[in-house]
């Protein structure tokens, strides 16, 4: 399909790479972020994070200023590593760079080279806490927050299984999964599935805790829950790796990662929405443990089924604008053609390579209906949506006041949800996650029509 092509972004369909790099890292135990660039990089992130989280989000900073632009950050660099060392007593630190940064041409990977070879010989760093130090390339003119969380990943992976060969991996009865950028309740879910499989597995990232944790009495600069470095390095040693979500390159794929340097089985597959994503996820872990789903997933299979033939004359039929980012595009449009539900419009920001092929085949019964659209903003979306007559759209508040110019409902779920509460709880993954999804669908489309109704009705 020929793209349109428009001359500025106006209120772009993405975040910046750098913010995914923060999430993921976030999701280490012990680990902080730190961007090499200026702290309004910083606080972008902490911003978005702490309106969607609602937690206290730290995000270190080498504080680019204009002297910093002109003549390197490497000093700034050391400085910043050195005081969040020390007043933080980290396991991990998580570089992740900016545009600025990227522009000028740091070298960040000889940058730290540098560095531990200083702190090996005693000249730099805290002597009684050193860190591992780990780098993701992300600027914002080369990919999305989605490229920015996988990049930190890899490097995550790689940086910590440096010293491992192939010969001194021991294949063990372990699971690795890899998930793509998803809510905390989302983890949580994949905690609970694999916990049913009775067998060891490393979850990467897992900041179900670390950005959704209780009250505290007294602050917490790094709080609990994460993955430990150590589960990251025992993902050489897995009977194979489930990486949730397809909008990954291979240079980013740590899953492909593990496989070229250890041998580990990889799979890439779409993110367990709907029955069919969900009946995907579970055959990959089967075949992964040698183990059948547990007998609690088939019961909740069978319930989701149920309020499919419950709900379905709510919204067979009916037409949705779905936005956000390509791995949430391609799996909740799957979802929403399972339904009964016409895609009218799917959108990303993202330059989507193969995008519009991969929501073609995950189509079935809308494929022709489905205007794709890639690199785009939410004004093209707006302008193109007007003629579709939507009954209602479906992703992050970034896209809200599309709900306030087509005068149709809003069915919030993704990231960022800034303008409700409890956005980091929604759960999407997996038979439950899938059954949330449509009973959030389905009211919020009897809700429409119970407000528009001339009289009031209590049976819908």
């Amino acid at each position: 399909m020929q793209q349109e092509q428009f001359i500025s972004v106006r209120n772009a369909c993405k975040l910046c790479s750098p913010l995914g790099a923060c999430f993921a890292m976030r999701g280490i135990e012990g680990c902080i972020p730190l961007i090499h660039g200026s702290q309004g990089c910083s606080t972008y992130i902490r911003r978005y994070g702490i309106s969607h989280f609602r937690e206290p989000i730290d995000i270190a900073s080498s504080n680019f200023v204009e002297q910093t632009a002109i003549f390197g950050g490497r000093d700034n660099l050391f400085r910043a590593i050195d005081n969040v060392t020390r007043q933080y007593r980290p396991s991990a630190i998580g570089i992740a760079s900016t545009c600025l940064s990227e522009t000028i041409g740091e070298n960040v990977p000889m940058y730290l080279r540098e560095y531990l070879s200083r702190r090996d010989l005693g000249e730099a760093g805290v002597a009684d806490c050193q860190p591992i130090l780990f780098y993701a390339s992300t600027p914002s003119y080369r990919g999305t927050h989605i490229d920015g969380f996988h990049e930190a990943i890899r490097s995550v992976i790689q940086t910590t299984t440096k010293n491992k060969s192939q010969e001194s991996a021991v294949k063990r009865e372990h699971v690795n999964v890899i998930s793509a950028f998803v809510s905390a309740e989302d983890l949580r879910e994949l905690h609970a599935i694999l916990g049913s499989y009775q067998l060891p597995y490393t979850l990467l990232p897992d900041y179900s805790e670390s950005l959704d944790g209780g009250a505290w009495e007294e602050y917490q600069k790094l709080p609990e829950g994460g993955t430990s470095l150590d589960a990251i390095r025992e993902m050489t040693d897995a009977m194979g790796t489930v990486y949730l979500g397809k909008a990954v390159t291979p240079e980013q794929n740590g899953a492909l990662f593990l496989w070229e340097n250890f041998r580990v089985p990889a799979k890439n597959i779409e993110l367990p929405i709907g029955v069919e994503n969900t009946d995907v996820f579970f055959a990959a872990l089967e075949e992964t443990t040698g183990k059948p789903m547990p007998k609690i997933w088939e019961k909740h299979r069978y319930r989701l089924i149920d309020a499919y033939f419950d709900g379905h004359k709510y919204c067979s039929g009916k037409r949705a604008i779905l936005y956000g980012e390509e791995d949430f595009v391609a799996a909740m449009g799957s979802f929403l053609d399972e339904i009964g539900v016409i895609p009218v419009i799917a959108a990303t920001g993202a330059t989507g390579i193969n995008f519009e092929n991969r929501i073609r085949s995950l189509f079935r019964n809308t494929r022709e209906r489905t205007k794709i659209m890639t690199e785009t903003d939410f004004a093209a979306i707006l302008e193109t949506s007007a003629a579709l007559k939507p009954d209602f759209i479906i992703g992050n508040s970034k896209g809200y006041y599309l709900a306030r110019q087509l005068a149709v409902p809003m069915v919030r779920c993704g990231f960022p949800i800034h303008d409700r509460i409890g956005g980091h709880r929604i759960l999407h993954l997996g038979y439950r996650g899938t059954l949330n999804l449509f009973e959030r669908i389905c009211n919020v489309l009897m809700e429409t029509n119970q407000n528009h109704a001339k009289s009031g009705w209590t049976y819908i």
